[in-house]
This record gives structure tokens, sequence and C-alpha cells, in this order.
């Protein structure tokens, strides 16, 4: 039994009431048996008259009763245990908060909680009876040998533990094979939940379809261990099928012989036929449960850990990099009467918009919330696509997205960050890139700093969207990335100084100016700071271009309301942008 799992069962009171019931009625069914196989011998022996069928049917009809009543509570309690320990789990994650939790991907404890604990099912009501049966049936046997026929109780009792034993060593194996199982069926719930969540991202740095890759690595590493533990659970079958298989003979063929010379009275004969099987069986039962119940027992394992708080950290297996793109010069952008409408909305979120962006300008576009911002941003990620009008490069209307990704640089507000190192996340658009050369990203978006105070350094395995990272850390590092396609002639963002303190803005800021030069910079912006890093502005309202005119220096912080906010971020970027190697939380 389960250490963790008894203690968890005997501290919930209907939990040990159904557990109590279950484990009584498969023993007192298990026991029935000896009745049954005296019944059944002295009535084919005629030791008992044709009467004593009906009292056989009886215990036939007691031991369907009891086999179904132990059904019933075997299932409830397999459900109040999964139910108390999915209660507890997410206590636990509560008190230790997102933050505290950067060891897990949130796709594992989705997949733990879920499907994990749901494979206890076998354990607590296939196991764990069949464990409580081979602990006593086989004993009652015994002794019911013993006062029938020495001699095939003696050769019950010598080959009885070949069963555990061969059991005990093939199920060593099982179990290590089965948490090889489990764990790659948790990293692929985690990974894949990791990467959907990052999807606009790595369709931005074109790194969707490698992505699409692992995913099936993954999934092909977790079907290879489900295949190996099947197989090991087939051959653990036949090894007990066969050691009882033999172990029977050997009771038989002498018991047949003996009778045969008249030394043995055929109603022991058949009480010893009937009785030497039931002696194996439940030890085989066990065996056979034991494999269908390893996974949940791996689930157990991960979910104690999660409650004691030891945890293990993710693997890094999965980067989530990308491409890089060649050295190319500036576009010029240009849409023409573009409309753009989303399935679930009768008005258009963009509508017979027209504008030019010219090679390397540096545009603004600003507007109320829902105004369509961020779906021209989208737009020209590829993200949507026009209802009507087109959207131009250079001259040439945007049909090859592949190609067009390899050369943007992105910026989202909120930032996907991956389960995976500091530089992985860094590289993500280069996947070819040296460590000198995010090292080099890096102090460019102001990061170096933080990055070499974390306890490994570019090697430290980031929590699941960086949530050991603040909120400037985690734009910082995007920044970082976009650096890191130093080749990218096309720079996108959207709002990157959003809930940022002054200072952190400021760097975000100053990193942001230096990341735009030279490249054509399309920015979605609120904040004065940001504003002011344009050529010109556009505001857009209603889906419609309602103004386009040249950005005024300074004109960013009377845009809007939070003149003293929009100072301190300038201070800071003042600030930052005196330390070359600046840089803070």
């Amino acid at each position: 039994m389960h250490k963790d799992l008894l203690r968890l069962a005997l501290s919930e009171r209907a939990v040990r009431r159904h557990l109590a019931l279950c484990l009584a009625a498969a023993v007192v069914t298990g026991l029935l048996v000896l009745v049954q196989a005296e019944l059944l011998a002295g009535v084919l022996s005629g030791r008992f008259a044709a009467s004593a069928l009906v009292f056989l049917a009886l215990v036939v009809g007691v031991r369907a009763t009891l086999s179904l009543a132990q059904g019933v509570a075997a299932g409830r309690t397999s459900t109040g245990v999964k139910s108390a320990l999915r209660r507890r789990l997410l206590s636990r994650l509560q008190e230790l908060g997102p933050a505290r939790l950067t060891s897990h991907r949130s796709g594992e404890l989705v997949t733990l909680t879920g499907r994990g604990l749901d494979a206890l099912d076998p354990y607590l009501s296939g196991y764990l009876p069949a464990a409580a049966v081979a602990g006593v049936v086989p004993i009652a046997v015994l002794v019911r040998l013993f006062t029938a026929d020495l001699a095939s109780a003696v050769i019950v009792l010598v080959t009885l533990p070949l069963i555990p034993i061969f059991g005990a060593l093939v199920g060593m194996h099982t179990k290590a094979v089965t948490e090889r199982q489990w764990q790659a069926l948790s990293r692929l719930g985690g990974h894949f939940l990791d990467v959907v969540r990052g999807l606009p991202t790595l369709r931005a740095f074109g790194r969707a379809r490698f992505q699409a890759g692992v995913i099936q690595r993954v999934a092909d590493a977790h079907r290879d261990a489900t295949m190996r533990t099947l197989r090991v659970a087939f051959l653990s079958s036949l090894v007990l099928e066969l050691a009882a298989s033999l172990s029977l003979a050997l009771v038989a063929v002498p018991v047949g012989l003996r009778l045969l010379s008249g030394s043995l009275d055929l109603s022991i004969a058949l009480l010893v036929l009937l009785l030497a099987p039931e002696a194996y069986l439940p030890l085989r039962n066990m065996g056979n449960k034991f494999h269908a119940a390893m996974e949940g027992v791996a689930a157990a394992d991960q979910a104690f850990a999660v409650l004691d708080g030891q945890a293990e950290r993710p693997a890094r297996g999965e980067r989530a990099s990308g491409a890089g793109a060649g050295g190319r010069t500036a576009p010029e952008i240009r849409l023409e009467n573009v409309t753009v409408r989303y399935p679930d909305r009768e008005e258009a979120a963009l509508e017979d918009v027209s504008l030019v962006i010219a090679p390397g300008e540096r545009v603004a576009l600003v507007g109320e919330s829902g105004a369509g911002k961020s779906t021209l941003l989208h737009l020209l990620l590829g993200f949507v696509t026009p209802a009507a009008g087109r959207v131009l490069i250079d001259g040439v209307e945007l049909t090859d997205l592949d190609a067009w990704r390899g050369r943007l640089a992105f910026v989202p507000q909120r930032p996907h960050l991956f389960a995976a190192s500091v530089a992985d996340n860094i590289r993500l658009g280069s996947p070819g890139a040296t460590v000198d050369q995010v090292r080099t990203a890096a102090e460019a978006a102001y990061a170096e700093e933080f990055v070499a105070a974390l306890p490994e350094g570019y090697e430290t395995v980031l929590g699941e969207r960086g949530a050991n990272l603040s909120a400037g850390q985690r734009q910082r590092v995007a920044l970082a990335r976009a650096f890191c396609r130093p080749s990218a002639d096309v720079l996108l963002l959207d709002e990157p100084t959003a809930r940022l303190d002054g200072r952190s803005e400021g760097a975000v800021v100053t990193a942001t100016r230096d990341l735009a030069e030279g490249r054509t910079s399309v920015i979605v912006a609120h904040r004065p700071a940001m504003i002011d890093l344009a050529d010109r502005v556009i505001r857009i309202a209603d889906g419609r271009v309602v103004s386009d005119r040249p950005a005024v220096p300074g004109s960013g912080r009377t845009s809007r309301p939070g003149d003293d906010l929009a100072a301190s971020a300038v201070s800071a970027a003042s600030a930052v942008s005196a330390e070359k190697n600046g840089g803070s939380r």
C-alpha cells in the first residue's frame, strides 16, 4: 500500500469507511471459496446429498452479492481519495502562488490533477482488494490442505512463493518503465500547453512548425514508453501464468496417480484439485493488477511531491527557439483600402484603412482601447487576413508569410516566456545564436545585470510565462529576443511599456529607441515616452484612421493625462541611458 495514500484514506472518515467495507468484502468473498469447494467436492464424490446444492447456490449468491458490494465500495473509495487529493493539491498550489511554482508547467499540473489522478482507479479499486485477498486466502487454503492431504499441501507450500518472487522481479522493472511513461505523458501535456499559449509568439518568429515537430517527438517518446510498459505487462502475465500452471501440474499429477492407485479418497482428491488453484489465483491477480496500477502510483508520487514541496525542475529538452532572417534593407509598408472583419463581430475591426509607412520610418499607432490598433499590428504579423484591400511590402502584395515573418522583430505587450533557460528564450528567433550574441542582445536590452544575478545566469530555467521575473524584466528579455535578430528590418511593438513602473519603462524606452534605429517600426503606444520615439503619429478610432500627422517632439507628454508619470519615465530613461550596462527590476 502506498503509505501516503494510506494516510490520506485513513484521514478521511467517509473514505476510511468505504475502504474498510471494500477490503472486508473482498476477503470474505475469497474465504467463501473454501466453503464452495468443500460443498462441490462433497456433492461430486457422493459424500453430501444432492440437497447440498442448495447451500452451494446460496454460497455462490453470497459471493456475488459481496463482489457487488466490494465494487461499489471500491468506486466510492477511489472517488473519495481522488477528491481529497485534488482538494489538497489545489490548496497547496494556492498557498505557493504562481511565483513559487517555477518547477512546474501548468500543463503538467493539469495532467496530474486530471488524467494522472484518474489513474488511481486501478490501484484503489483493483490492486488494493487483490492485495488484501492475497494476504489472507492462500494461507487459509494452505491450512485446509494440510488438514486434508499433507503431500499436496507441502507441494503448494514450496511452489507458492515462486509467484510473488517472479512478480517482484518483474514488478521492479515495471515500476521503472511506468514512471518513464508517466513522465513522458506529463512532459507532453506541459509542453503542449506551453506551446499553445505561446503560439502567437512562435508564429511571429517563424517557429510554429518547429514546435510541431518537437511535440511530435515528445508524443513519440510517450508512445514508445507506453509500448514498453505494455510489453513488460504482457511478459509478467506470461511469467506468472507459467509459474502457476507448472505448480498446479506438480499438485495435480501426483493426486491423479494416487487416486488411480486407490491410495487417495475421491472426496479429498476433488477438494485438493478445487482448492489448489485458489491458492495461486489471488497472487496472480495481484500481480496482474499491479501493472495496471503503476501509472496511478507514479501520479500519486508526483502529487505528494508537490504537496511536500519536493517537485523537480522541468526538463530543458524542448527549446522554444526560432529561425533568423537574412540581412535586408528596411521595407516600405503600404495598406490599400484594407478592411478586416472577425467572424464573431458584425462591425469591422478595420474599415477602408489606407496608409504608407516609409522605409526606416517609425510610426506610433494611438487611440482608445478597441479602436483597431492591435488588429492592424496582427494584420502586419499575418495573424489575420483582410476581407478587402491588400497589404504591400515594397510594392509586392504580402503572400509569403513565412519569409515575411523572418524579417520581423516582435515585442508584444505581454511577452510569452517559455519554460526554458533565459538564453533559449532570448535566442527564440535565432537558434544558432552563440552565447556571446545572446549576451550582447541582453546588454542592448538592459537585461544583463538582472540576468547575471540569477542563480545560473543565462542557463537559469524560467518558470512558466517567466513567473520568477518581474514585469519589467520579462519585457527586457522580450526586447533582448528582438535584439538577437540583428538582420530583422521591421520592428513591431504592442504597448511594450504597459504595466511598468517609471524606472523599468525608462530602460525599455531607451532599449526600444536603439532597437528601432534603421528599421521600419510600427509601435502601438499609449504612454507618452513611447509616442515620443515616433516620426509620425497615426490616430485610429472605430477601425478608421482619423488623423495622420508628423510627431512633434514632446507632444506625447501632453497628448493624454499622466504628466507626472511621463516625466518620471523620461527621467528614468535618461538615467538608464547614462548607464551602458544598466537595467533594474
